[in-house]
C-alpha cells in the first residue's frame, strides 16, 4: 500500500526520462491529501522547478484567485502535474515524458481520491479525458471516468495571455461550483 513519504521518495528517484537531467526541483503536489477536488497541470514551468511547488509565479496567482471565486483554496484541494518535472524552455511534455510521468499521477489519485478532477489545460486534458480533447470546445463540460467526475478549463497561463478566455472560465468555475455542491460529501 502506498504512503504519501514512499510515492513522494520514489518519485523523486525517478530517471524515466530525460527531464529529470535538467531538473532543479522535483514538483510533485500540493494541497489536501484527502480532497475531494483535484487539480491536475501539464508541467512545472520555471519557477515551480525551482521551488518544487506547482503553480507558483503569475500563473499560480491566478489559479489561486480562480480558486478563491468559489470559495476554495490550495487547503481544500490537491495540486499535481502531468509531469513532475520541468520541460525546458516551458515547452509542452512530450508523449513519453506524459508516459514516464503517468504511473506518479495515478498512485497520486489512488492517494487522494477525488471525488473531481479539473484538468488545468488541454494537455492534462488530452491525458485524463481523451486524447482528441478540444479544450475551446469542450471546457467547462462533464465527463465519467473511473467513478469520478472530470472537467477541464482553461490553464492560467493561457487566461494570462489572452485575457479573452477569462469570462468562459469563470462559467466553468461555477459549473465546478455546482458539481461540488452535488457530488462532495464536505462542505467547501
Amino acid at each position: 500500500m502506498d504512503t504519501w513519504e514512499s510515492l513522494k521518495r520514489d518519485c523523486a528517484g525517478c530517471r524515466g526520462c530525460s527531464l529529470a537531467e535538467t531538473r532543479h526541483n522535483l514538483v510533485f503536489g500540493v494541497g489536501n491529501a484527502q480532497a475531494e477536488v483535484m487539480l491536475i497541470g501539464e508541467g512545472p514551468g520555471e519557477q515551480e522547478d525551482l521551488q518544487g511547488i506547482p503553480f507558483v509565479g503569475p500563473a499560480g496567482k491566478l489559479l489561486d484567485d480562480m480558486l478563491e471565486m468559489i470559495d476554495l483554496d490550495r487547503q481544500k484541494v490537491y495540486i499535481a502535474n502531468i509531469v513532475k518535472c520541468r520541460p525546458p524552455r516551458n515547452r509542452d511534455p512530450l508523449n513519453v515524458e506524459q508516459e514516464a510521468c503517468r504511473p506518479w499521477l495515478d498512485r497520486q489519485i489512488a492517494l487522494v481520491n477525488p471525488k473531481i478532477i479539473v484538468c488545468l489545460g488541454r494537455i492534462a486534458a488530452m491525458a485524463l479525458i481523451r486524447e482528441d480533447f478540444r479544450i475551446t470546445r469542450e471546457h467547462g463540460q462533464w465527463f465519467d471516468r473511473d467513478g469520478r467526475r472530470l472537467m477541464a478549463t482553461y490553464h492560467p497561463s493561457a487566461l494570462l495571455r489572452d485575457v479573452d478566455k477569462r469570462p468562459e472560465a469563470f462559467m466553468d468555475l461555477r459549473a465546478l461550483r455546482k458539481e461540488i455542491k452535488a457530488v462532495c460529501s464536505r462542505t467547501y
